[in-house]
């Protein structure tokens, strides 16, 4: 059983961090009217602040016994995967499930993975969505970590939290790059403990 993640102090902040929340663009109105659409290309074009964000994730689980990290589907017109969360949970999940000896599973959008499937729909701040994972990605008792870049609503999450434990594995925890707090998406994933590095409000 893999034991809980301890948390740090949190009196001393990694200044790791304030680059990354510096290094992150809010554009308006995208995918659609009231969002605050959260912008990670600037991150990504910064190679010290990239470096920075995965090592800090690798610093976190390194040793934890997870076997598998899951990235979730794109949605948000750049998509990233850890578990493999379509879009952007997919540009930090396999550097970080390399680093930490573990495989890497995407979860992607309905149609995009060939083979035998498994899926589940769930409901986002702008609509509806689907996951799918391939049948075998995991094993039962499995451990594994969920990537993505952003935590809103807790829909896509909970999302992918529910397709691998249908599939018999332990989600230990749910780590994103930014979490809004204002939608409470933590409140959603209930039990499965949730790691971020920078709020945005």
């Amino acid at each position: 059983m893999a034991a809980p993640i301890e948390e740090k102090d949190q009196a001393t902040q990694d200044p790791r961090k304030e680059g990354i929340a510096s290094s992150i663009r809010v554009v308006p109105h995208v995918p659609k009217g009231g969002i605050m659409f959260q912008d990670i290309t600037p991150l990504l074009l910064d190679p010290k602040v990239f470096k920075d964000t995965v090592d800090l994730f690798i610093e976190r689980y390194t040793g934890k016994d997870i076997s598998a990290v899951a990235g979730t589907k794109m949605c948000r017109a750049l998509r990233i995967l850890e578990e493999g969360i379509e879009a952007r949970g997919f540009i930090f999940g396999p550097p970080i499930a390399l680093a930490i000896g573990a495989k890497f599973i995407p979860l992607r959008k309905p149609r995009k993975l060939p083979g035998e499937v498994i899926s589940e729909e769930y409901v986002l701040e702008y609509g509806r969505d689907c996951l799918e994972m391939h049948v075998g990605a995991v094993q039962q008792g499995e451990h594994v970590l969920v990537v993505d870049d952003l935590i809103a609503t807790g829909g896509t999450l909970c999302a992918a939290i529910s397709l691998l434990e249908r599939a018999g594995a332990k989600v230990v925890e749910c780590a994103c790059v930014i979490e809004l707090p204002e939608l409470k998406g933590r409140e959603r994933l209930k039990v499965t403990p949730l790691y971020v590095l920078v709020e945005s409000h």
